[in-house]
């Protein structure tokens, strides 16, 4: 992915759209570099964009495919729902340490995230004090951001909270749904940090509660229809 100077669309309601036409409203509602974001440019140069003659070039979908980084996430996880907290929590944080970087330099660093973060379980991570902060923020091998591993601890305490009242994040995130994009970009802002349009609108895009991951053509489409993430259940 990579930042263009881009002015979003202005807000408006989503029309009615069945699963076949949903994808089409999650894209009309995301920025053009949302779109992008998950692609690089370095990247894009070294990618036959023509991988399947069914894809628009350029796009995710086909840029993907047969990339060792991008592609596996691509076909096995991006747009698929997830209900594990440790996987839910993964995904915010890094969606967040993303902000500013590519797609393919968190992926690239993902095992050295799951490291350093216990696994991302979040127990532990909201028992972070000082001596974790100050080894996070000497470890090479992730993000050294300080607002990043503030907010990633912060967030987790927060997961805590949320599965004294709701059971899971899973369980809380099906409590707030479904619900515009800009209306849940005010919720996660009032709970989590970190946590502007863009991260949590791709956050939840890639768990399956915004529609968008993919589009109609791509082979991962249906494999995620039949998953039946949120945004196909209304």
């Amino acid at each position: 992915m990579w930042r263009i100077a881009v002015v979003p669309r202005p807000r408006r309601a989503r029309p009615t759209v069945g699963p076949s036409l949903g994808w089409l409203a999650g894209l009309l509602e995301r920025p053009l570099r949302s779109i992008l974001w998950r692609f690089p440019r370095p990247i894009q140069a070294s990618i036959p964009l023509a991988t399947h003659p069914d894809l628009p070039p350029g796009s995710y979908c086909a840029a993907a495919r047969g990339h060792p980084l991008h592609g596996p996430y691509h076909d096995q996880e991006y747009g698929f729902p997830r209900t594990d907290d440790a996987e839910l929590f993964e995904r915010l944080v890094l969606e967040i340490n993303q902000a500013g970087l590519s797609w393919a330099t968190i992926l690239a660093k993902r095992g050295n995230f799951r490291a350093a973060y216990d696994g991302f379980a979040v127990d532990t991570v909201a028992r972070y004090g000082d001596v974790d902060r100050a080894r996070l923020l000497s470890d090479a091998g992730i993000v050294r951001n300080r607002l990043k591993v503030d907010a990633a601890i912060h967030n987790a305490g927060v997961v805590v909270e949320m599965r004294e009242t709701f059971g899971s994040f899973a369980a809380w995130l099906d409590a707030h749904h479904p619900r515009e994009r800009h209306d849940w970009v005010k919720l996660f802002r009032s709970r989590f940090r970190f946590t502007g349009g863009e991260i949590t609108g791709e956050f939840l895009i890639s768990l399956g509660y915004l529609p968008g991951a993919h589009m109609p053509d791509c082979p991962a489409y249906e494999r995620v229809l039949a998953a039946r993430p949120p945004w196909t259940r209304g």
